[in-house]
C-alpha cells in the first residue's frame, strides 16, 4: 500500500490466488513482532527487496515506531519470509488519507473505528497461502479482536482489485486515483471486521475446503487456534499492568508492541 512519506504500497507479485497452498500439518514458520533490531532489519530487507523491483522507492520500516502502528512478520529459519504492518487510525491520521480524504472522512463521520493494514510483503519464493493468512489472521486478531477496531482499508493498484474482493471479500470504496506519493494508480478497498469474524468461524482451520471456497479463509487459523492467541496477548498483557514502574521513573508511553507477545502461533 502507499504512504504518504514513503511511498509503500501492497506487493504487486505474486498474486494471493497463485500462491501454493501450503504444506499440511504443523506449521513450520513462526508469526512474529517485528520489535526487535535484527529482525526489523529482515522485514526492512523484504520490504526493499519486493517492493524496489517494481521502482518504488525508500519503501522499509520507520527507525520510529510509533503508538498507532507495529508489525508482525512471518519468520522461517532465520529469515523473514512475509511481514504486513497495522495502522490505527489517530490524529494523524491514515496513509490512505493522502489519496481518499473525502471517503476515509466520510467513515469516520459514521463512527466507525478505522484500521489499516500497509507495507504487505511475502517472498514468492518461500511463502504460501498459509503463510499469508496467518500474518492477516494475527493482524485481525490484534485490531479487532483485542483493540476493537471494527472496520479494515488497504490501498491496491487497480489491477488485483479482484484478487483482494475474491479471495478476502473486500469492497471498493474509493474508485482509481493518482497516488502523488509514487505517481502510481491506486484503489481503496474496505472490509468489516464482522465480516473477516464470520469467514474465520466458517472455514478457518479447513484448508481441506480450499477446493471448493476459493478464498484466504480456509488457511486461516481455526476459533480455537485464534482463542490460544487471543490468551497469550491478554496474559502478556496482564503481566505488563501488574508490573511496578520504578520509583520516581515516568510511566511508560503504551505501545501496541507491549502487549503481544514475540512468538504469535497457537500453543
Amino acid at each position: 500500500m502507499w504512504r504518504r512519506k514513503s511511498g509503500s504500497m501492497l506487493v504487486e507479485s505474486p498474486r494471493i490466488d497463485l500462491l501454493p497452498d501450503g504444506a499440511p500439518g504443523p506449521r513450520r514458520f513462526k508469526i512474529k513482532v517485528a520489535d526487535q533490531k535484527e529482525r526489523r532489519g529482515l522485514v526492512d530487507s523484504l520490504l526493499k527487496s519486493r517492493y524496489g523491483w517494481r521502482g518504488y522507492q525508500a519503501v522499509g520500516l520507520p527507525t520510529d515506531p510509533t503508538v498507532t502502528k507495529f508489525t508482525l512478520a512471518a519468520m522461517e529459519e532465520g529469515s523473514s519470509i512475509g511481514a504486513i504492518t497495522v495502522s490505527f487510525d489517530s490524529p494523524q491520521k491514515l496513509s490512505c488519507d493522502d489519496a481518499f480524504g473525502p471517503e476515509v472522512d466520510a467513515m469516520r463521520r459514521e463512527g466507525r473505528k478505522l484500521c489499516e493494514f500497509t507495507k504487505l510483503a511475502v517472498d514468492p519464493t518461500t511463502a504460501t497461502k498459509r503463510v499469508l493468512a496467518s500474518l492477516f489472521h494475527v493482524a485481525y486478531i490484534v485490531a479487532h479482536r483485542i483493540r476493537g477496531y471494527d472496520t479494515l482499508l488497504i490501498e491496491v493498484n487497480p489491477r488485483h482489485v479482484r484478487y483482494y474482493e475474491r479471495m478476502l471479500g473486500f469492497r471498493v470504496i474509493g474508485a482509481e486515483r493518482l497516488n502523488r506519493s509514487v505517481r502510481a494508480p491506486a484503489v481503496l478497498l474496505t472490509a468489516d471486521f464482522s465480516y473477516i469474524l464470520e469467514q474465520v468461524g466458517r472455514f478457518g482451520g479447513h484448508p481441506e475446503l480450499a477446493a471448493e471456497e476459493r478464498s484466504l479463509y480456509p488457511f486461516v487459523f481455526s476459533l480455537s487456534e485464534e482463542a490460544s492467541i487471543m490468551a497469550r496477548m491478554q496474559s502478556v498483557q496482564a503481566q505488563r499492568e501488574r508490573k511496578p514502574a520504578a520509583p520516581g521513573a515516568e510511566p511508560d508511553e503504551p505501545h501496541p508492541e507491549d502487549a503481544l507477545p514475540s512468538d504469535l502461533m497457537p500453543h
